[in-house]
């Protein structure tokens, strides 16, 4: 029996990158083939990444972009009922709150169409703003919200904010939806032993002792704590580099800061990487570090970088802020520290450089972690569950078909 065929509504898809459209990539490779038709928007290539999927991406014949603007939310949305009706279909993912959310509430109100939202940190912590700023807003968010069959947050620090926020909307009720997904990764992709030869040659990374981190270049990711890190240190460290895998506005601002410290010799940034090299650019390192923390609206609601490093054998120094818990298993997989102290960031990368036996065992707690739980087959099969659950049943096709 052909099992009931499920939406995917994003906004962030590849080749658009960052977290969330991994996540909603792995959605679209994992979900038995067929099973799934993803709606998004256009971008250069998108036609190349589509023929690599076992599952269908139907495409609106506007740029990515522009689905954030009223013009795009009514032609989203007129799509989706569509394809709901078209196929048909018994549930819906929002890859996000806004935009997704909306051509998902319309799909439910004309074609009966139940949705669930992925949940991701900081879209709730703006949300939440919005609703104390704006009474349209406050009465929008509480109609997508309180519409949803399922709400997945993507660690126990996300469904905090998001079960502070269904209480402020008055949603209450609602809470009984709220389910918990811990991310994961796919330790077939990243694994430990991978050749570094290629990336070390064509950035010119030498061997040595290295620590790596592959975030976005923003200020939540702390990447100016690490540097200073790094620099308090002192000589007898004088070896270790610093590799810094990503782009963002603030890549000037971290070059400047390396170059006051007197580190520019010792890190290197990689603004360009192909998404295959990633595995073999965690390979380079001996220590992984990402010293997340809130900055205004932005925070680290889990860390895919985390389980990526550590399904390549990598033990972890991670801030404690968000829901970097739920990605770095505190003394089995890595370290958590306090993210606003450059000491303790220090002492962390200093223990975990010093100590090979403790970070041998923290590399293979955290390969471990990945094979048994923090990997994308487990995830897809858990949205699975709780899609199946709240589909609607199969309804014949219009006309008998």
């Amino acid at each position: 029996m052909t099992p009931t065929p499920h939406l995917l509504l994003t906004y962030d898809f590849p080749p658009m990158g960052g977290g969330i459209a991994r996540w909603m990539d792995e959605l679209a490779r994992r979900y038995p083939p067929g099973s799934l038709v993803v709606s998004t928007g256009r971008m250069p290539g998108s036609d190349r990444v589509d023929s690599m999927l076992p599952n269908r991406v139907d495409r609106l014949p506007i740029e990515a972009r522009h689905l954030r603007t009223v013009q795009g939310l009514v032609l989203w949305s007129r799509r989706v009922v569509r394809l709901a009706r078209d196929l048909p279909a018994g549930f819906a993912w929002c890859g996000n709150l806004r935009p997704a959310a909306y051509p998902a509430r319309w799909a439910l109100a004309r074609a009966r169409l139940p949705y669930g939202i992925l949940l991701h940190g900081h879209d709730l912590l703006s949300t939440r703003q919005r609703v104390r700023q704006s009474r349209i807003k406050r009465t929008t968010a509480r109609a997508l919200l309180g519409s949803a069959a399922v709400l997945v947050a993507n660690s126990h620090f996300t469904t905090g904010l998001c079960r502070d926020l269904l209480e402020e909307l008055g949603l209450e009720d609602s809470t009984g939806r709220l389910h918990t997904v811990p991310l994961g990764t796919d330790p077939a992709r990243f694994r430990p032993g991978l050749d570094t030869t290629a990336v070390r040659d064509r950035y010119s990374l030498p061997a040595g002792r290295w620590i790596v981190t592959v975030a976005r270049l923003t200020p939540h990711k702390g990447i100016d704590t690490v540097l200073r890190a790094l620099a308090a240190l002192g000589p007898s460290y004088g070896d270790v580099r610093y590799l810094i895998v990503g782009f963002g506005d603030g890549e000037a601002a971290l070059r400047t800061l390396a170059r006051e410290l007197g580190l520019a010799a010792r890190v290197h940034f990689v603004t360009d990487a192909a998404d295959h090299e990633l595995p073999a650019l965690y390979g380079v390192g001996d220590v992984y570090v990402g010293a997340s923390r809130r900055s205004d609206l932005m925070v680290e609601g889990f860390g895919i970088s985390f389980t990526e490093a550590s399904a390549c054998g990598l033990p972890v120094v991670a801030g404690r802020s968000g829901g970097t818990a739920d990605a770095v298993r505190d003394g089995e997989t890595g370290v958590l520290v306090d993210p606003d102290r450059v000491e303790d960031v220090g002492a962390g990368v200093r223990a975990l450089l010093d100590d090979r036996e403790l970070s041998a065992r923290l590399g293979a707690g955290g390969r471990r972690a990945a094979e048994t739980y923090f990997n994308w087959d487990r995830v897809v099969a858990d949205l699975r569950q709780l899609a199946d659950a709240a589909s609607r049943p199969t309804l014949p096709r219009p006309g008998g078909r």
